[in-house]
């Protein structure tokens, strides 16, 4: 039975501890919604101000899902562990930790068409191999992401080559066809998921998501892979450590 709430030092923090003891023993089930904003402030004596910051705690750390319209439902009985990287470098912006790698679910011929185009930034009608994969840590097979990959089709045969799935993908073409990169553009912004990728990387559809977008460029100033890569909420961290190369008097 839910415990009233009396003290007034941090009482969302108070509604959210109980929440998260009653999801852990299985007054809720993953799967379940929770009950009204209503019902749980009648339920702990608290107003339904107090139940919406208990219940965006939970959701910040993973316990819950919400969506406006709908109900709140359980997506998990623990925190869910959190990904980090720490860059100290532009070129390490393009890489992943080694302990990670890559489980491929699309591996496809495809043409440049305009929907395309914005994204590869290549000429409509140009000749591009797709691949879809899952970006995995390796210990706990946590999903971090989900990446699009695109490369000019003359290197397609790299997802034959060994370690494939562990190298980064510009890092193989550099190695195997001697194309060296001139420039990288990355670009970071947020999306929904769809469906197709909420579903594969076990999230609710239209979850929140950091979208990573990377384009490498010859030296020709010509691209020949794009990447953009989907990392659902509270999965993946990017850091980045910038030091000064002069100290200011």
């Amino acid at each position: 039975m839910l415990q009233a709430v009396t003290k007034r030092v941090v009482l969302y923090r108070q509604v959210a501890e109980q929440l998260v003891e009653q999801i852990q023993s299985s007054v809720w089930s993953v799967g379940d919604n929770l009950p009204s904003e209503n019902q749980l402030a009648t339920d702990f004596h608290v107003s339904r101000q107090t139940v919406r910051q208990a219940l965006q705690f939970l959701q910040e750390n993973g316990y819950i899902y919400r969506h406006q319209g709908a109900a709140t439902k359980v997506i998990s009985t623990s925190q869910p562990r959190k990904f980090s990287q720490s860059f100290n470098s532009l070129g390490e912006i393009l890489n992943y930790p080694r302990n990670t790698y890559r489980e491929s679910h699309i591996e496809e011929y495809v043409e440049c068409d305009q929907d395309l185009q914005k994204i590869l930034q290549a000429p409509i009608g140009s000749a591009w191999y797709h691949i879809g994969a899952i970006r995995l840590e390796e210990e706990t097979n946590i999903k971090l992401a989900w990446t699009d990959i695109y490369i000019l089709q003359k290197f397609a045969k790299l997802t034959q080559m060994k370690d494939h799935s562990r190298e980064m993908v510009y890092s193989q073409i550099e190695k195997h066809f001697g194309v060296s990169i001139a420039h990288a553009d990355v670009e970071i912004s947020s999306s929904r998921l769809a469906q197709k990728h909420a579903e594969l990387l076990g999230v609710p559809t239209g979850s929140s998501s950091l979208v990573v977008l990377r384009r490498y460029f010859d030296q020709e100033g010509n691209p020949f892979e794009i990447s953009m890569t989907h990392h659902p909420e509270n999965r993946y961290t990017f850091k980045m450590n910038l030091r000064s190369s002069h100290q200011i008097n």
